[in-house]
């Protein structure tokens, strides 16, 4: 692939997978921390606190505990991985390849893009529900065309980010924290009004074994689900920024309105127990708020969630390239763009529960993305150089095709981490239509699958790497 200048704000950009050279790399780690406090300030937080309270039995002190331990070491995991974009120029799964090989990186390349596809339409579907809020409340009432209608201009808007590209998304992300990031905070000042602090302090305490299981709820729903888009962004920073300080503006971006949105879904949850089961949760959020209040609540919420569908769409278009589809990132986007619709759709037309596929999708991803995460996280440690001309040649003269394309250490440890973690690992909130064979051990009632995948895949790879022979690497870019 030919080297483009990268696009600016309000550009198309042209850049698909291909490394970023020194010369076109700006700005520093600060930039990270709009960016993730965007992607970050939707109301599905609220709904994952009210989770915390009504399916796990936390009480309040546990709950926050499980909120700052869960969501912040979730996406410390993120900032680690992302330090790959700076040293590599390659968005996240194309750096992926100097791990796996060139073919080898086609099945975590596969997870990773179904996880964002699926994302991107929890997203779009909840921020599609909160104009159709808006429109009854002016008496447009939600009919099957209305309902098709907002669906469609929520996924338009964020495609259409995604495929202004970077530049665009780091000036927009930025903006929106700005603005519906200060409203947001105003919708939560007015939830806690409406919270009744007799039944908050009065709910009892959690066991050791439920404390566990929402830990692993949490971190499954916040950074775990990023661990593969974290690099996208950091490759257009220069090479010398710094690693620290780049953990540090993604933990923080990331943890601040997660922090507060989950505990204020605990908080709420004390009063209204229904709130973590609810097929609409943007509504059964906006009842509890003064009808004046309603519409900057509305537009706070569809605006948050809007700001973490495009990242994904941008990231999903990536994983698209990297895995061999042959059209440009702005087909990509479009392509993904499409599934999205339709996906959104179905949740909203077709579909009677949210809360019960939302759970069980988080699960199972989880497992897939954890056990690439912890062969990432040990090559990471281990690596000094990418031959960065090797990460988008994908012939046999590629310095990552191993074997048949494949290194085999690192893909057999993620392959082995997968199927332990899913041993431990139950699908579905109640009748669970896929239970591991372990999955009623401790570790299994715990909802431990996502640690058992990754600690496995990063302690098979520790073990299985030097069996194979290593690559020349040499940074040619």
């Amino acid at each position: 692939m030919s080297e483009r200048t990268p696009s600016g704000v309000g550009r198309i950009e042209t850049r698909g997978i291909e490394p970023v050279p020194d010369g076109e790399r700006r700005g520093g780690p600060a930039s990270l921390f709009w960016m993730w406090f965007a992607a970050n300030m939707g109301v599905l937080g609220i709904t994952l606190g009210a989770a915390l309270v009504t399916v796990y039995g936390l009480d309040l002190p546990q709950a926050v505990a499980v909120t700052v331990i869960g969501s912040c070491g979730s996406f410390a995991l993120v900032g680690w991985l992302s330090t790959t974009g700076r040293r590599s120029g390659a968005p996240g799964l194309t750096a992926s390849r100097a791990v796996f090989g060139v073919r080898g990186n086609w099945g975590p390349t596969l997870v990773s893009w179904i996880s964002f596809v699926g994302w991107e339409t929890v997203m779009c579907t909840t921020a599609g529900f909160a104009l159709l809020a808006v429109l009854e409340a002016v008496g447009v009432p939600a009919t099957t065309p209305v309902i098709v209608a907002c669906i469609l201009l929520v996924v338009v808007i964020a495609a259409v980010i995604g495929l202004f590209g970077h530049a665009t998304i780091m000036w927009i992300q930025k903006w929106l924290t700005w603005v519906f990031g200060a409203l947001t905070m105003i919708v939560i000042g007015f939830l806690a009004v409406t919270v009744d602090w007799r039944a908050v302090g009065s709910l009892p305490s959690g066991d050791a074994s439920a404390v566990l299981g929402a830990l692993g709820y949490i971190a499954a729903g916040t950074g775990l689900s990023w661990v593969a888009a974290g690099a996208d962004y950091t490759r257009y920073l220069p090479r010398g920024a710094s690693s620290r300080g780049l953990i540090a503006a993604v933990v923080a971006g990331a943890g601040i309105p997660l922090v507060l949105l989950i505990t204020t879904g605990s908080l709420m949850a004390g009063s209204d127990p229904g709130l973590a089961s609810a097929s609409d949760p943007v509504a059964a959020i906006g009842a509890s708020l003064p009808p004046w209040m309603l519409v900057p609540y509305l537009l706070a919420a569809a605006c948050g969630l809007i700001a973490a569908a495009d990242l994904s769409l941008y990231s999903s278009g990536l994983n698209l390239l990297t895995g061999g589809i042959r059209v440009t990132r702005m087909s990509a986007v479009c392509i993904d763009g499409v599934l999205v619709l339709a996906g959104g759709l179905y949740i909203t037309v077709l579909a009677e529960d949210f809360y019960g596929p939302f759970t069980t999708f988080l699960t199972l991803l989880a497992v897939g993305l954890t056990a690439w995460a912890g062969v990432c996280a040990v090559d990471l440690a281990t690596r000094k150089v990418y031959d960065t001309a090797g990460l988008t040649d994908t012939g046999r003269g590629s310095a990552y095709w191993y074997t048949g394309g494949v290194n085999w250490a690192a893909f057999c440890s993620w392959a082995a981490g997968i199927v332990l973690g899913l041993c431990f690992t139950t699908a579905g909130a109640e009748d669970a239509w896929f239970a591991g064979p372990f999955a009623q051990t401790w570790l299994g009632r715990n909802s431990m699958g996502w640690l058992v995948a990754g600690l496995s895949g990063a302690v098979l790879y520790a073990i299985t790497r030097n069996t194979i022979r290593r690559p020349v690497e040499t940074e040619r870019l």
